[in-house]
């Protein structure tokens, strides 16, 4: 009898979780009606991640708008969900009003 133990393969191991012909749940933003504001996903587990790098005092002013929220709003939020919630109004405003949207007009202005 051998004594050699039996692993999975690195394929199995390094697998993904989703199949690769998996439908996404949103729309393609070509696909979103005008009439659907875009909204934040808010608290709910995320399975997507993406690393953005900040300065020292843009992460400091990051924190100091949660701190902010706490104490004057009585907010509650973490650094992450306050990113999603400005991200979502960020789109939302380029989508309703495109080349007048206030992102362009500051990627325009850098």
């Amino acid at each position: 009898m051998s004594r050699r133990v039996s692993l999975p393969a690195a394929d199995d191991l390094f697998r993904g979780n989703r199949p690769m012909t998996a439908v996404p749940d949103e729309p393609a933003p070509e696909e979103r009606s005008s009439a659907a504001p875009r909204k934040p996903s808010g608290r709910v587990r995320h399975d997507e991640k993406m690393t953005v790098y900040v300065t020292a005092d843009e992460l400091l002013d990051i924190e100091h708008a949660r701190l902010s929220l706490r104490r004057h709003q009585g907010l509650a939020v973490d650094r992450g969900r306050l990113v999603r919630e400005a991200i979502a109004m960020a789109l939302a405003d380029l989508e309703a009003n495109g080349d007048d949207s206030a992102l362009v007009q500051r990627l325009i202005a850098r």
